[in-house]
């Protein structure tokens, strides 16, 4: 048994927990006629959750003040089949972050605001799984609320669910998601030549680009390569030169180390891309 601490609405109940201070309970009715100080089983709750940080069980509360009740539900149910889709549990911040972030952008939609998003490619190259999972979160809201949600905007609503699937912060996951599309726009700057996005060579490279970052943010780097090294320096010194300069930018953008190894990576990467674009030509 818990205790209630604030009903939000019929089918929330903010309630006072002994181990978690402060939980969430969700379900049909579940608020209705209850009072403050009031006991309650926590299993007549359809969904329990709790929001540790302080600031999000705030931003909870404001969120279920203004947002309609039939949204709420439906985004709890939502998150609840994503969490089956996975088999995975999503950290409590996306009831919050994901919830509040299609509230507007609904709204925005409605009233004719357009929606831009210059990583979609990127994104959805790097977290298929989840972008699948956006789209059918996005194909749902259209059946249900009548509001189509355009593509770039399932390219955020993809990165909310791998920062909840992944635990982590959604900033970091964005400024990584950029800083692939600045790595990207500099090899094609520096090799003069526009990137096909549906190559397969361009989805290997998004992708290596990606696990680079983490190992390098997450300091998990690669065993060295040092006569590798030495035999792409002279075979492929163009993408070779290049490859260094890629790492000069992820080192200042990530404040971190890059080791000498991701060079060779690289270098064999950007070598398919300009090979095969030079056989085109």
């Amino acid at each position: 048994m818990v205790t209630v601490k604030k009903v939000l609405n019929n089918n929330v109940v903010i309630a006072a927990h002994k181990e978690y201070e402060e939980v969430v309970l969700i379900g049909k009715g579940i608020g209705f006629g209850k009072k403050a100080g009031e006991p309650i089983a926590k299993e007549s709750a359809e969904k329990f959750f709790v929001l540790r940080n302080a600031e999000e069980q705030e931003q909870y509360k404001t969120l279920l003040e203004f947002v309609d009740e039939d949204f709420i539900s439906f985004m709890n149910d939502s998150l609840e089949r994503i969490e089956e889709q996975f088999q995975s549990s999503l950290n409590e911040h996306i009831h919050v972050g994901l919830t509040d972030h299609l509230h507007f952008a609904m709204k925005r939609i409605q009233q004719g605001h357009g929606i831009k998003n210059p990583f979609l490619k990127e994104t959805e190259l790097a977290y298929p799984k989840e972008y699948r999972a956006a789209t059918e979160l996005a194909e749902r809201i259209h059946k249900q609320f009548d509001v189509r949600i355009p593509e770039g905007e399932i390219g955020f609503i993809t990165l909310h669910i791998h920062s909840a699937l992944t635990n982590r912060d959604l900033s970091e996951i964005n400024r990584h998601t950029q800083l692939v599309s600045e790595l990207v726009g500099l090899i094609e700057t520096n090799l003069e030549m526009e990137i096909e996005r549906d190559d397969m060579n361009y989805l290997r490279l998004v992708r290596h680009l990606h696990h680079a970052i983490e190992r390098v943010a997450t300091e998990t780097y690669a065993e060295s390569q040092d006569t590798l090294l030495n035999v792409l320096q002279k075979e492929y010194p163009l993408c070779y030169t290049l490859s260094w300069k890629l790492m000069k930018v992820m080192q200042k953008r990530l404040q971190k180390r890059v080791p000498d190894a991701e060079a060779v990576y690289l270098t064999l990467h950007i070598q398919r891309i300009y090979t095969t674009k030079q056989r085109m030509n």
